[in-house]
């Protein structure tokens, strides 16, 4: 059974989100179907909103509604310090902390040859610009713990070592309340890596 062309092609846009399946995307198209039109209207505002009013932040790559972002041009901050992240998300999971109060720089990815992704298809000409403009004593590598990410922390600590500033890399290991009869031999490794002395 085909179904009406609005809909059929509303499913077909749902469908090309990450993660959305035929049968997510048509259940989320009659969702939208049964939404009040003033609710349909607010959603399809949203979405046109995220595009037309959204921008990078000319310093640190963030997505932003003004350039510099809030971020950038909290004089409060600590801009000595940098975290590399991989992607914005990671930068509202790195404020959630609330222990973090430096500058930030946003990659936008990883280094992964496999998926075609090289140095110069992430931000890090525009870090290396920021490190050579900038007095920053530590540059903190916060990409994923995972092949690319652990690529793309090492790619980028080769190229700022030679500048004289402090390179660190975020520990990784157990989480919290974790067992070790369930951790991988990988996590248990970079937690021994990452072990401490204790006060």
């Amino acid at each position: 059974m085909h179904y009406p062309e609005p809909i059929a092609k509303l499913i077909e846009a749902f469908s090309r989100l990450p993660g959305i399946g035929p049968k997510t995307a048509t259940r989320l198209a009659f969702h939208v179907l049964r939404m009040k039109e003033e609710d349909a209207l607010d959603f399809a505002k949203a979405l046109v909103g995220v595009k037309r009013n959204l921008t990078y932040c000319s310093t640190c790559c963030n997505v932003t509604d003004v350039d510099p972002c809030r971020i950038c041009s909290d004089k409060s901050r600590d801009a000595s310090v940098i975290c590399v992240v991989q992607e914005p998300r990671d930068v509202v999971a790195m404020e959630r902390t609330k222990e973090y109060f430096g500058q930030y720089h946003v990659l936008h990815g990883a280094i992964s040859p496999m998926d075609g992704v090289g140095p110069d298809d992430i931000r890090i000409a525009e870090l290396m610009r920021r490190l050579a403009d900038e007095r920053v004593q530590e540059l903190i590598l916060a990409t994923n713990p995972n092949i690319e990410g652990e690529a793309t922390a090492m790619y980028i600590s080769r190229l700022v070592k030679p500048l004289g500033i402090r390179v660190t890399r975020i520990a990784h290991g157990l989480p919290v309340g974790g067992d070790l009869e369930y951790a991988d031999e990988v996590t248990l490794s970079k937690a021994l890596e990452g072990r401490r002395e204790l006060v």
